[in-house]
Protein backbone atom coordinates (compact mmCIF):
# COMPACT_ATOMS: atom_id res chain seq x y z
CA UNK A 1 0.00 0.00 0.00
CA UNK A 2 1.43 3.34 -1.04
CA UNK A 3 2.24 5.83 1.68
CA UNK A 4 0.37 9.09 1.31
CA UNK A 5 2.75 11.99 0.83
CA UNK A 6 2.07 15.38 2.42
CA UNK A 7 1.79 18.18 -0.12
CA UNK A 8 2.30 21.77 0.98
CA UNK A 9 -0.34 24.02 -0.52
CA UNK A 10 0.78 27.47 -1.57
CA UNK A 11 -1.07 30.39 0.04
CA UNK A 12 -3.96 31.80 -1.96
CA UNK A 13 -2.90 34.40 -4.53
CA UNK A 14 -4.56 37.28 -2.65
CA UNK A 15 -2.58 36.30 0.48
CA UNK A 16 0.67 36.32 -1.50
CA UNK A 17 -0.09 39.79 -2.84
CA UNK A 18 -1.09 41.05 0.61
CA UNK A 19 2.14 39.70 2.12
CA UNK A 20 4.23 41.31 -0.63
CA UNK A 21 2.62 44.71 0.00
CA UNK A 22 2.87 44.25 3.78
CA UNK A 23 6.61 43.63 3.41
CA UNK A 24 6.89 46.75 1.24
CA UNK A 25 5.11 48.80 3.91
CA UNK A 26 7.45 47.55 6.64
CA UNK A 27 10.50 48.29 4.47
CA UNK A 28 9.30 51.85 3.92
CA UNK A 29 8.34 51.63 0.25
CA UNK A 30 4.91 52.93 1.24
CA UNK A 31 5.01 55.54 3.98
CA UNK A 32 2.26 56.33 6.53
CA UNK A 33 -0.38 58.49 4.89
CA UNK A 34 0.51 57.39 1.37
CA UNK A 35 -1.97 55.71 -0.95
CA UNK A 36 -1.46 52.13 -2.04
CA UNK A 37 -1.70 51.35 -5.76
CA UNK A 38 -5.31 51.21 -6.94
CA UNK A 39 -6.99 47.90 -7.77
CA UNK A 40 -6.38 48.55 -11.47
CA UNK A 41 -2.71 49.26 -10.80
CA UNK A 42 -2.40 46.06 -8.73
CA UNK A 43 -3.92 44.08 -11.58
CA UNK A 44 -1.21 45.41 -13.91
CA UNK A 45 1.63 45.14 -11.33
CA UNK A 46 1.00 41.57 -10.20
CA UNK A 47 -0.90 40.06 -13.12
CA UNK A 48 -3.96 39.26 -11.02
CA UNK A 49 -7.71 39.78 -11.31
CA UNK A 50 -9.72 42.60 -9.75
CA UNK A 51 -11.31 40.24 -7.22
CA UNK A 52 -7.86 39.07 -6.08
CA UNK A 53 -6.68 42.67 -5.73
CA UNK A 54 -9.77 43.56 -3.71
CA UNK A 55 -9.25 40.56 -1.42
CA UNK A 56 -5.59 41.50 -0.91
CA UNK A 57 -6.56 45.00 0.21
CA UNK A 58 -9.17 43.54 2.58
CA UNK A 59 -6.46 41.32 4.09
CA UNK A 60 -4.18 44.35 4.59
CA UNK A 61 -7.02 46.06 6.46
CA UNK A 62 -7.40 43.00 8.68
CA UNK A 63 -3.65 43.14 9.35
CA UNK A 64 -4.10 46.71 10.59
CA UNK A 65 -1.74 48.15 7.96
CA UNK A 66 -4.13 50.23 5.86
CA UNK A 67 -7.58 51.77 5.91
CA UNK A 68 -9.89 52.44 3.00
CA UNK A 69 -11.11 56.03 2.63
CA UNK A 70 -14.11 56.92 0.52
CA UNK A 71 -13.05 58.67 -2.67
CA UNK A 72 -9.32 58.25 -1.99
CA UNK A 73 -8.38 54.60 -1.82
CA UNK A 74 -6.33 52.58 0.67
CA UNK A 75 -4.10 54.66 2.94
CA UNK A 76 -1.14 53.30 4.93
CA UNK A 77 -1.76 53.75 8.65
CA UNK A 78 0.77 55.50 10.93
CA UNK A 79 0.95 52.39 13.13
CA UNK A 80 1.78 50.06 10.23
CA UNK A 81 4.70 47.79 11.09
CA UNK A 82 4.89 48.89 14.75
CA UNK A 83 3.24 47.78 17.97
CA UNK A 84 -0.52 48.35 18.28
CA UNK A 85 -1.38 51.79 19.59
CA UNK A 86 -3.52 50.82 22.60
CA UNK A 87 -1.38 49.56 25.47
CA UNK A 88 -3.44 47.55 27.96
CA UNK A 89 -1.61 47.53 31.29
CA UNK A 90 -2.36 44.24 33.10
CA UNK A 91 -0.51 45.18 36.30
CA UNK A 92 -1.87 44.53 39.78
CA UNK A 93 -0.72 46.81 42.58
CA UNK A 94 -0.99 46.45 46.35
CA UNK A 95 -0.30 49.43 48.55
CA UNK A 96 1.67 49.42 51.80
CA UNK A 97 -1.65 49.53 53.65
CA UNK A 98 -2.83 46.39 51.89
CA UNK A 99 -5.42 47.87 49.52
CA UNK A 100 -5.61 46.75 45.88
CA UNK A 101 -5.26 48.96 42.84
CA UNK A 102 -5.54 48.36 39.08
CA UNK A 103 -4.73 50.58 36.07
CA UNK A 104 -7.57 52.95 35.26
CA UNK A 105 -10.05 51.93 32.57
CA UNK A 106 -12.91 53.85 30.94
CA UNK A 107 -16.30 52.21 30.62
CA UNK A 108 -18.33 52.83 27.47
CA UNK A 109 -21.56 51.86 29.23
CA UNK A 110 -22.83 50.72 32.61
CA UNK A 111 -21.93 47.15 33.66
CA UNK A 112 -24.56 44.44 33.16
CA UNK A 113 -25.04 41.80 35.88
CA UNK A 114 -26.60 38.42 35.12
CA UNK A 115 -26.59 34.81 36.24
CA UNK A 116 -24.92 32.30 33.97
CA UNK A 117 -23.75 28.69 33.74
CA UNK A 118 -20.00 28.30 33.46
CA UNK A 119 -18.63 26.65 30.33
CA UNK A 120 -15.65 26.88 28.00
CA UNK A 121 -12.20 28.05 29.20
CA UNK A 122 -13.49 29.90 32.32
CA UNK A 123 -15.23 26.73 33.55
CA UNK A 124 -12.06 24.70 33.01
CA UNK A 125 -9.83 27.27 34.70
CA UNK A 126 -12.19 27.55 37.67
CA UNK A 127 -12.85 23.80 37.87
CA UNK A 128 -16.57 24.63 37.82
CA UNK A 129 -17.96 23.03 34.65
CA UNK A 130 -21.74 23.61 34.32
CA UNK A 131 -21.88 25.35 37.70
CA UNK A 132 -23.75 28.62 38.26
CA UNK A 133 -21.97 31.95 38.51
CA UNK A 134 -22.58 35.69 38.59
CA UNK A 135 -21.48 37.40 35.38
CA UNK A 136 -20.58 41.10 35.23
CA UNK A 137 -20.04 42.45 31.70
CA UNK A 138 -18.40 45.76 30.88
CA UNK A 139 -17.55 47.44 27.58
CA UNK A 140 -14.31 49.39 27.85
CA UNK A 141 -12.82 51.84 25.37
CA UNK A 142 -9.71 53.87 24.76
CA UNK A 143 -10.79 57.43 23.84
CA UNK A 144 -7.40 58.16 22.26
CA UNK A 145 -7.58 55.34 19.72
CA UNK A 146 -11.25 54.33 19.73
CA UNK A 147 -10.39 50.69 20.53
CA UNK A 148 -13.19 48.80 22.28
CA UNK A 149 -12.65 45.89 24.70
CA UNK A 150 -15.10 43.51 26.36
CA UNK A 151 -14.44 42.69 30.02
CA UNK A 152 -16.28 40.03 32.01
CA UNK A 153 -15.98 38.99 35.65
CA UNK A 154 -17.26 35.52 36.54
CA UNK A 155 -17.93 34.87 40.23
CA UNK A 156 -18.89 31.25 40.95
CA UNK A 157 -21.80 30.98 43.38
CA UNK A 158 -19.59 28.72 45.48
CA UNK A 159 -17.17 31.64 45.94
CA UNK A 160 -20.02 34.06 46.64
CA UNK A 161 -21.34 31.69 49.30
CA UNK A 162 -17.98 31.82 51.10
CA UNK A 163 -17.62 35.59 50.64
CA UNK A 164 -21.20 37.01 50.68
CA UNK A 165 -19.96 40.57 50.05
CA UNK A 166 -19.22 39.55 46.45
CA UNK A 167 -22.90 38.82 45.77
CA UNK A 168 -24.08 42.04 47.39
CA UNK A 169 -22.30 44.24 44.85
CA UNK A 170 -20.76 42.08 42.11
CA UNK A 171 -20.44 45.08 39.75
CA UNK A 172 -18.07 46.89 42.10
CA UNK A 173 -14.63 47.78 40.77
CA UNK A 174 -12.47 44.69 40.33
CA UNK A 175 -9.98 46.04 42.87
CA UNK A 176 -12.86 46.15 45.38
CA UNK A 177 -13.62 42.48 44.66
CA UNK A 178 -10.00 41.64 45.41
CA UNK A 179 -10.29 43.60 48.63
CA UNK A 180 -13.41 41.69 49.68
CA UNK A 181 -11.59 38.39 49.13
CA UNK A 182 -8.58 39.62 51.10
CA UNK A 183 -10.81 40.92 53.91
CA UNK A 184 -12.27 37.41 54.16
CA UNK A 185 -8.81 36.21 55.15
CA UNK A 186 -7.77 34.80 51.77
CA UNK A 187 -4.23 35.12 50.42
CA UNK A 188 -4.59 35.91 46.73
CA UNK A 189 -2.58 34.64 43.78
CA UNK A 190 -3.14 35.55 40.13
CA UNK A 191 -2.52 33.62 36.91
CA UNK A 192 -3.11 35.02 33.44
CA UNK A 193 -3.82 32.84 30.39
CA UNK A 194 -3.59 34.54 26.97
CA UNK A 195 -4.87 33.16 23.68
CA UNK A 196 -6.22 34.38 20.33
CA UNK A 197 -8.88 33.35 17.85
CA UNK A 198 -11.19 34.60 15.14
CA UNK A 199 -14.10 36.52 16.71
CA UNK A 200 -17.69 35.32 16.63
CA UNK A 201 -20.26 37.47 14.77
CA UNK A 202 -21.64 39.08 17.95
CA UNK A 203 -18.10 39.91 19.11
CA UNK A 204 -17.29 41.54 15.75
CA UNK A 205 -20.37 43.72 16.08
CA UNK A 206 -19.73 44.69 19.70
CA UNK A 207 -16.06 45.51 19.16
CA UNK A 208 -16.37 46.98 15.66
CA UNK A 209 -14.09 44.40 14.02
CA UNK A 210 -13.75 43.36 10.40
CA UNK A 211 -14.79 39.84 9.47
CA UNK A 212 -11.50 38.08 10.18
CA UNK A 213 -9.68 40.51 12.45
CA UNK A 214 -8.08 38.37 15.21
CA UNK A 215 -9.15 38.71 18.81
CA UNK A 216 -6.81 38.69 21.81
CA UNK A 217 -8.33 37.02 24.87
CA UNK A 218 -6.90 36.87 28.38
CA UNK A 219 -8.29 34.94 31.33
CA UNK A 220 -7.12 36.11 34.74
CA UNK A 221 -7.80 33.61 37.51
CA UNK A 222 -7.76 34.84 41.10
CA UNK A 223 -7.07 31.97 43.50
CA UNK A 224 -6.67 31.26 47.18
CA UNK A 225 -2.90 30.85 47.36
CA UNK A 226 -2.98 28.72 50.51
CA UNK A 227 -5.43 26.13 49.21
CA UNK A 228 -4.68 26.65 45.49
CA UNK A 229 -8.42 27.04 44.91
CA UNK A 230 -9.68 29.24 42.03
CA UNK A 231 -12.04 31.94 43.27
CA UNK A 232 -13.04 34.04 40.25
CA UNK A 233 -12.15 34.55 36.59
CA UNK A 234 -11.84 37.72 34.51
CA UNK A 235 -12.09 37.56 30.73
CA UNK A 236 -10.84 40.41 28.54
CA UNK A 237 -11.33 40.47 24.76
CA UNK A 238 -9.50 43.04 22.64
CA UNK A 239 -8.78 43.52 18.92
CA UNK A 240 -5.26 42.27 18.23
CA UNK A 241 -4.66 44.86 15.50
CA UNK A 242 -5.27 47.76 17.89
CA UNK A 243 -4.24 46.48 21.33
CA UNK A 244 -1.19 45.07 23.05
CA UNK A 245 -1.19 43.52 26.54
CA UNK A 246 1.67 44.59 28.83
CA UNK A 247 2.74 42.70 31.96
CA UNK A 248 5.32 43.26 34.68
CA UNK A 249 7.35 40.08 35.10
CA UNK A 250 8.68 39.26 38.56
CA UNK A 251 11.23 36.42 38.81
CA UNK A 252 10.29 33.66 41.22
CA UNK A 253 12.51 31.16 42.98
CA UNK A 254 12.05 27.49 42.21
CA UNK A 255 12.52 26.58 45.88
CA UNK A 256 10.65 23.30 45.65
CA UNK A 257 12.95 22.07 42.88
CA UNK A 258 16.09 22.87 44.87
CA UNK A 259 14.62 21.15 47.88
CA UNK A 260 13.79 18.02 45.91
CA UNK A 261 17.33 17.89 44.51
CA UNK A 262 18.85 18.15 47.99
CA UNK A 263 16.59 15.40 49.22
CA UNK A 264 17.45 13.11 46.30
CA UNK A 265 21.20 13.57 46.93
CA UNK A 266 20.83 12.79 50.65
CA UNK A 267 18.85 9.57 50.11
Amino acid sequence: MAVREHIERAPAMYMQVAQRIADDIRRGRYQPGELLPSEAQMVAMYGIGKHTARSAVAELRRMGLVESQQGRGSVVLPSAGVLPTTRVDRSIFRTAKGSWSLPETIEAEAPAVSRTTLDGPPALLLGQQDQDAISVDRMLHDPATGARMAHRVLIPLATAADVPALAEQPDAEVSALYQQLADAGLSLAFTEHVTARTPYPDERTALGLSDASPLLITYRVTADADQERPLLCEELKAPAAACQFAYPVTPTKAASQHTSRRRSRSE
